[in-house]
Order: C-alpha cells, then sequence, then structure tokens
C-alpha cells in the first residue's frame, strides 16, 4: 500500500453461486481475529463460516495467504417473542475475537437480541477404554464388571468443534447494533438503540446498564445510539456515535451511568448545504478507533471523517467517499438506500481507511499521500491473481472509456461491511453473499 496504492492483487476469493444464492446467504459481518490467521463471516441465515490461513510451504513460497474453510457452525436461530409477539431474526449483527490464551479460539457473535460466546477448538485424539460404559457409551452393569482397564487416547480424523460457552440474553430491549470487548478482556459491552450494557465474560444473568438515553416519554426522542466502541488500551473509556452526527466519549470512572460524557464531538452544519435530507446523512453509521487509540474515525452517509480526540469541535481530515450521489439523494430517500450502514477500518499502522460504496465498489484513502482509490469486488474481475484495476465514476461533461456514469451505479450491489488485517495488507470484502480477499500484489 505504501508503494503504490493502485496495485493490489486478488489473492482469492470465496465465492457462494449466486444462481441459488438466498436471502440467508447475504453476509451480515467480517472480522479478523487479534494476529490475522482467522477470519470470521456472520451471515442472515445465523451462520458463522471461519476461515483459516494457510501455512507457507517450502515448495509453494506464494502459497502463504490464502484462506480456507476452517469451521462453520449455526450461532443463531430465529426466535419469537410472545410478549410483544415480534419475530426475532437469527442474522448476525457483529462478531468479535477476544485474544487468544490457548489453543482455543473464542469469539462473541451477536443478533438483535442475544450475545453468544462460542469456544472453536481442535480435536484430533478420542478417549477409548472406558470402565463403566461400553463401547457404543451405554452404561455397563457394574456386576460384569470384571477387570480394571487404562483409558487410552486414540488418533482420529482431524476435527474442529463450536461450543456455545455462554449465552447472554435478556438485557436488551432494542437492537444490537454493536459489540466490542474491552482491554481488560474480562468484559465487554452491547449496544442497542437506546442502552449500552457492560457485561463481565463469567456472569451470564446480569449486565450493568452504563447509558441510556430513552427518555421518560418516547415521542422527545430526537436520536438513537448507532454504534459503540471500547478505547483500545484504556479498559475505562468508550465511545458511541449518534444518529445526529455526534459522538460521545464517556470514562467509566467518573459515573457508574455515563450519561454525562467526558467529550462531545460534533461538526457544525454548513448552512449552505442544508437540505431535506441534511438529519438523513449526517447520522454516523460506524465509529471505531484507531489502533494507537489517539483518533476517532467514523463514516456518515457521504464521508468518513477522522477525529483528534484531544479537538472536539471538528474533524482533522473528511474524505468524500462518493460524493457524487449528493444530487441523487432524491432517489436514494425512496429507495430507502439513504438508510445503508456502511462500515469503515482501519489498515494496522492506522495510515490507510477503506469503506464501502455501491456497485460493489470500495474505496481507500492513503492518510499520508492523500491518495485514494475506488476498487471493485466483482465477480467479472475476480480470477485469482488477477490485478484490480482502480475504477472511475464519471460525474459530468464527456465520459472516458473506462469510467462508469452515476446513473448505471448499481444500488442494489453495496459492499457495507469490510476488514483489514491486524498487521498485514490483506483485507476482506463482503459483496452481498460473496466474501473476496484481496492482498498487496506478492513479487
Amino acid at each position: 500500500m505504501e508503494e503504490d496504492i493502485d496495485t493490489r492483487k486478488i489473492n482469492n476469493s470465496f465465492l457462494r453461486d449466486h444462481s441459488y444464492a438466498t436471502e440467508a446467504d447475504i453476509i451480515s459481518t467480517v472480522e479478523f481475529n487479534h494476529t490475522g490467521e482467522l477470519l470470521a463471516t456472520g451471515d442472515k441465515g445465523g451462520r458463522v463460516v471461519i476461515f483459516q490461513r494457510e501455512q507457507e510451504s517450502k515448495n509453494q513460497v506464494h502459497r502463504r495467504g490464502e484462506y480456507n474453510v476452517y469451521s462453520t457452525f449455526q450461532s443463531h436461530e430465529p426466535e419469537f417473542d410472545y410478549l410483544k409477539s415480534l419475530e426475532i431474526e437469527e442474522k448476525i449483527n457483529k462478531i468479535r475475537w477476544l485474544p487468544q490464551q490457548n489453543a482455543a479460539y473464542f469469539l462473541l457473535s451477536a443478533n438483535d437480541k442475544t450475545v453468544k460466546l462460542w469456544k472453536v477448538s481442535e480435536r484430533d485424539k478420542r478417549p477409548e477404554g472406558y470402565n463403566l460404559k461400553d463401547e457404543e457409551g451405554r452404561l455397563r452393569d457394574p456386576a460384569t464388571i470384571t477387570t480394571l482397564r487404562v483409558p487410552v487416547l486414540r488418533p482420529v480424523d482431524l476435527m474442529v468443534e463450536a461450543i456455545p460457552r455462554r449465552v447472554f440474553a435478556n438485557a436488551h430491549t432494542y437492537h444490537i447494533n454493536s459489540i466490542s470487548v474491552n482491554s481488560d478482556y474480562e468484559t465487554y459491552m452491547s449496544a442497542d438503540d437506546l442502552r449500552i450494557n457492560l457485561w463481565n465474560f463469567e456472569i451470564t444473568n446480569q449486565s450493568f446498564n452504563i447509558v441510556d438515553i430513552k427518555p421518560a416519554n418516547m415521542e422527545e426522542l430526537t436520536e438513537v445510539i448507532t454504534a459503540a466502541e471500547f478505547h483500545p488500551h484504556h479498559c475505562n473509556t468508550f465511545v458511541y456515535s449518534s444518529s445526529k452526527g455526534t459522538i460521545r466519549l464517556c470514562d467509566m470512572r467518573a459515573s457508574a451511568l455515563c450519561d454525562r460524557h467526558t467529550k462531545f464531538f460534533e461538526e457544525p452544519e454548513d448552512p449552505s448545504n442544508r437540505s431535506f435530507f441534511s438529519e438523513i446523512i449526517s447520522s454516523i453509521s460506524d465509529v471505531k478507533f484507531s489502533h494507537s487509540g489517539r483518533y476517532i474515525m467514523t463514516r456518515d452517509y457521504l464521508t468518513v471523517k477522522v477525529w483528534d480526540l484531544n479537538m472536539e469541535n471538528r474533524p482533522i481530515e473528511t474524505y468524500q467517499v462518493h460524493d457524487y450521489l449528493r444530487s441523487k439523494l432524491c432517489s436514494l430517500y425512496e429507495n430507502d438506500c439513504i438508510f445503508d450502514k456502511f462500515e469503515c477500518v482501519w489498515n494496522g499502522s492506522d495510515s490507510v481507511i477503506m469503506t464501502g460504496s455501491y456497485n460493489n465498489f470500495f474505496r481507500m484513502f492513503d492518510r499520508n499521500t492523500k491518495r485514494d482509490v475506488t476498487l471493485e469486488a466483482s465477480r467479472e474481475n475476480s480470477k485469482p491473481r488477477a490485478i484490480l484495476k482502480p475504477r472511475k465514476v464519471c460525474v459530468g461533461g464527456k465520459r472516458r472509456k473506462d469510467e462508469i456514469t452515476v446513473d448505471s451505479l448499481d444500488f442494489s450491489k453495496k459492499i457495507l461491511h469490510t476488514a483489514w488485517h491486524p498487521s498485514e495488507n490483506i483485507i476482506a470484502v463482503a459483496a452481498t453473499n460473496n466474501l473476496y480477499i484481496f492482498q498487496d500484489k506478492v513479487n
């Protein structure tokens, strides 16, 4: 990325066949673990698919980096809330990995109401020769046992098991939009439209409510929480964003209920840009701390902004993601696209940021050189090891040969979810029901 932002190489892509893709196959979240060896995706059908990176072999040096399916399991099932006569979707809203402590992996997955802690582990041995059970596992009659055997471990084919270790339920009245693991690795938070709860990993039947913006009279409701995240190093600090385009930084040392923020980030509105859609497009859909913890990145409908924690009145950087859509807001409002929630991610060194757009385009902005590039994740140009060509959108005037006009953009193809490897230039891009994995050009 540092040498040349335009030359990225497709490493491989995990494609499900479009012809029988269903609504349940649509990918709803993508997340690398802390080492980047594993990549998890969640979909609308409540499934989690984990990909593992292949180790480099001596005879095929360039093979390192291919991700293959490691484990697939059903995380959430559809439910029905009889008290409210509401169906609860199985769709996975968020996945967050815990740092690896031993041979097993742990991850949190959340749908609208419930968070689950999963343990993913490998098993290649099986105990045999029980004294009290026969080979089928049935209990034997103690009167027939005449000898004592020493159980032995027999090797079996490698199995990857996913077991739910904890289920954190019944704490959210509204839909969960964020989960974030704290840097103390003992607690995590889950946020819905009006409240943020703090959980201990060991305690499933109670949580602390640390933010509550629900008004006494719901008719006075003016904003909702859209995203929340813990600071990467300070376990007492977290931020949450709102549908009004504001970000609040809270300190849990100040009070048990963080209804008073420590810092409040908001950019004053430019009166010349005011329109009917101003409030909708200023709603923040994602907020992310930089790895250093010094900056916050926010994504609204048209821009990505970078804020310095020490400056609350305006962002230090603003990047236009798809400014050419400003003239199309009316039709985007009619087809509901204006409410799409795009995510944004930092690269490992906080020097490049990435976010999605329409027509299966995704954008990258280099913070140092101020260069940006638009790339496309599509089946047509996803031959393995093909170089991705930068795409350009023609706004007005004469269209060049390799440009695409605003009117021919496909708004049903949108990239909402992306992830960046924590230390290398490998990215994962979810385009509807396909997962693309791109990596820097390998010499």
